[in-house]
């Protein structure tokens, strides 16, 4: 890769992208919506270099691309490796094998009135994709919508959380280097960061936005404040809840049974990792329940039967996934279809979104939608339906003499006839209404035929 050199430098705290006004990140918007012009036109062939390009950097500098990530969320590199690689590479993996294939014209059923038409669906690229992310895993949020943006044709520009810009500037001097390699346009992708303005500006000028965080801040729509990431704990804000939720629910009756403890951390780092907590005798009353935690914390319920469980699990506001484990395999499938979530993994935790091929997304307040899988592909483009002659100029759409303006007499007999001739439930009665058509189309002749005379 070109000028990957420069790339492979370890970036400095100092080095944080500026708190972006409206109006500039307006600019940036439409300095990528110039650039994706000319990137639309590129052949999947291309497209797939680049992927190629970027998967090949990652394999080769997996150490420094986990331990940027872990410097700047606190994540273990293990989980790095985990969470930001194995996921992306997965991803581009799948966008090489498959991508293509989802994104050329679909052809559909034309149906029995319009069998003489050809009927596709085309996906066109939509423009400028604005991503808003989140800071848990930064390699990842930003490599997953940048690939589905530009794989399909568009540009992008990204809004990363301010809590992980340190990491964000080194991972966007990657995807500048590959988009280099191949000479495509410089401002294909844009990184940004900044608060809520910056979001705001950002939802308002992109043709689309994906969108990873907290309810309370995707509920906004433009997010009006943007200290409401959710993620892996690095600011101390987070611990603090975390340990609310805990003293509530022991507050109400709950028990802690179990409780990890820091390794050899700094002193001044304390206050940013929460310890892994297991509790027990918690209940639908408790915060700890009903709140988004995200972090290490596993409440504990008992239960007596399978309604009470699917019960139990769908009473919350979230729906973003569930696990469900049994000895009986058939019995977990059966279960897992009746929680009300966005995905499910039988007998394991979050397999399903090492699957790419798989959509990503929830229900309830964890939001709509989905990114990953064809269905996230070509949610980043303009879904085009499209009908054109079968044997054109040989059979074309000819409006039946009957109902011509002005219309005959008998033109609602021909409309029910010809209604009956395509969707009847049986042939017979299909060919007694096409005879019926066929007398009122001859009877319309003799008729015009009469008026020349």
């Amino acid at each position: 890769m070109r000028n990957i050199k420069d790339s492979n430098k370890m970036p400095q705290r100092i080095i944080l992208m500026h708190r972006a006004s409206y109006c500039k990140v307006r600019e940036q918007v439409e300095k990528v919506r110039k650039a994706q012009k000319m990137w639309a036109k590129t052949s999947f062939k291309q497209r797939r270099q680049f992927l190629r390009i970027l998967l090949k950097y990652i394999i080769k500098h997996q150490a420094l691309i986990c331990e940027i990530s872990s410097r700047d969320t606190g994540k273990t590199m293990v989980d790095a490796s985990l969470g930001e690689i194995m996921t992306t590479c997965e991803k581009i993996h799948w966008l090489l094998s498959e991508g293509e294939k989802w994104l050329k014209p679909e052809y559909r059923s034309s149906g029995r009135s319009m069998l003489h038409k050809s009927a596709r669906v085309e996906f066109h690229p939509l423009g400028v994709i604005g991503a808003i992310v989140s800071w848990n895993y930064p390699f990842h949020n930003i490599f997953n919508p940048m690939l589905a943006a530009l794989f399909s044709g568009n540009g992008i520009v990204i809004k990363i959380s301010e809590n992980a810009s340190w990491s964000g500037c080194f991972y966007f001097r990657i995807i500048q280097s590959a988009l280099a390699a191949i000479g495509a346009p410089e401002d294909l992708v844009e990184v940004i960061t900044g608060f809520g303005e910056t979001g705001e500006a950002l939802v308002s000028s992109a043709d689309k936005v994906i969108f990873v965080g907290s309810p309370g801040v995707g509920k906004m729509g433009p997010p009006l404040a943007g200290r409401y990431d959710m993620g892996a704990l690095c600011m101390h804000e987070h611990s603090e809840k975390l340990e609310g939720l805990v003293h509530d629910a022991i507050d109400k009756g709950a028990e802690i049974v179990a409780r990890g403890s820091f390794g050899p951390i700094g002193g001044d780092a304390v206050d940013q990792y929460y310890p892994p907590t297991v509790i027990v005798n918690v209940n639908h009353s408790m915060r700890l329940m009903q709140e988004e935690a995200f972090g290490p914390i596993m409440p504990i319920m008992k239960f007596s039967s399978d309604e009470e469980v699917v019960k139990l699990a769908n009473d919350s506001r979230y729906g973003l996934g569930c696990a469900v484990f049994s000895g009986n395999q058939s019995h977990a499938r059966e279960i897992a279809s009746q929680i009300h979530c966005g995905f499910a993994a039988v007998n394991d935790f979050a397999a399903t979104y090492m699957c790419q091929s798989l959509p990503f997304g929830g229900v309830k307040h964890s939001g709509f939608g989905r990114f990953g899988g064809a269905e996230g592909l070509r949610a980043c483009c303009l879904v085009k339906a499209v009908v054109e002659d079968r044997w054109w100029p040989y059979i074309k759409t000819v409006i039946p003499k009957p109902i011509q303006y002005p219309v005959a007499e008998n033109a609602f007999e021909f409309q029910e006839s010809l209604v009956e001739a395509l969707y009847g439930l049986s042939i017979w009665d299909r060919l007694k209404a096409l005879v019926s058509v066929l007398k009122v189309l001859t009877e319309q002749n003799s008729t015009n035929s009469s008026k020349l005379k």
